[in-house]
C-alpha cells in the first residue's frame, strides 16, 4: 500500500492535503485496542483474526479513496443519433458510512441529466455512486458531490439527483428509529431553471404505481 494517501473528499480533481497512511500492523493494533475498549479480548479464538480482516474489509469499504471520477467519466460517446433528451438511470444501490459515527447507511440513488454533447456508459453513472459512497460521508456530501462530477466531466445541460437512504446511526443507535428514511436532491442547468422539468424527474423517478 502507499506510504501516503490523497483525502479526497470534494468531486472533481480537488483534495485535501496528502496524509501519511499508517502501515497495516499499525491499523491492526489499533482494531485490537478497540476490541479491547468494547470490552473483550482480542486473544480468545473467534477473535484472534479479527484485526486481519476488519483491516482487508476497511480496504474494500473505503477504496472510493483511491479512485477517481476522471477516471470512470473518461468515455464519451457522441454518436448517439442526434439524441439530446432526457437520460435517467434510477434505484442505483449503494452502501456508504456516516462520517460522525462509522456506521453504515444504505439506500439507492437516482441520476438523470441532459446531454449536450454525447452521452456516458450507463454502468458508469453506478460505479460514479460508489466512488463517492465507498468513503466516509454524509448524505449531503455525497449528493453533491456527484452532481459536480457530472457536471465537470460531462458538462451537460442539466442533471438532477435525488439519494435516499436510511441511516444505521438513526436505527442503531441514538434515537433507534428504524425504517427512517433520508432524502435528498440537487438540480443544475435546465432542471434548477425549470420546475416542470424537476417534476418530470421526480415522475420518471417514482414511476407508475411507485
Amino acid at each position: 500500500m502507499d506510504a501516503v494517501v490523497d483525502a479526497r473528499r470534494e468531486a472533481g480533481s480537488a483534495k485535501f492535503a496528502p496524509v501519511a497512511r499508517p502501515s497495516r500492523e499499525d491499523a491492526e493494533a489499533a482494531v485490537k485496542t478497540l476490541l479491547l475498549w468494547a470490552g473483550d479480548d482480542p486473544t480468545r479464538e473467534g477473535l484472534v483474526d479479527t484485526p486481519k480482516r476488519v483491516v482487508k474489509a476497511f480496504e474494500e469499504l473505503y477504496k472510493g479513496y483511491r479512485e477517481d471520477p476522471a477516471d470512470v467519466l473518461d468515455r464519451v460517446f457522441e454518436e448517439v443519433e442526434g439524441y439530446g433528451s432526457i437520460v435517467l438511470v434510477r434505484d442505483i444501490p449503494f452502501y456508504s458510512h456516516c462520517e460522525h459515527h462509522m456506521v453504515p447507511f444504505v439506500g439507492k440513488a437516482h441520476i438523470a441529466y441532459y446531454p449536450k454533447n454525447g452521452v456516458v456508459g450507463l454502468s458508469k453513472l453506478a460505479r460514479l455512486v460508489d466512488v463517492y459512497a465507498r468513503r466516509l460521508q454524509t448524505q449531503e456530501s455525497l449528493t453533491a458531490q456527484i452532481v459536480t462530477a457530472i457536471e465537470e466531466h460531462l458538462d451537460p445541460r442539466g442533471v438532477a439527483i435525488m439519494i435516499e437512504a436510511e441511516h444505521m446511526c438513526m436505527s442503531m443507535r441514538g434515537v433507534q428509529k428504524a425504517g427512517v428514511s433520508t432524502l435528498t436532491t440537487e438540480f443544475t442547468g435546465v432542471f434548477k431553471e425549470d420546475s416542470a422539468e424537476q417534476a418530470r424527474f421526480m415522475m420518471m423517478v417514482r414511476g407508475s404505481g411507485r
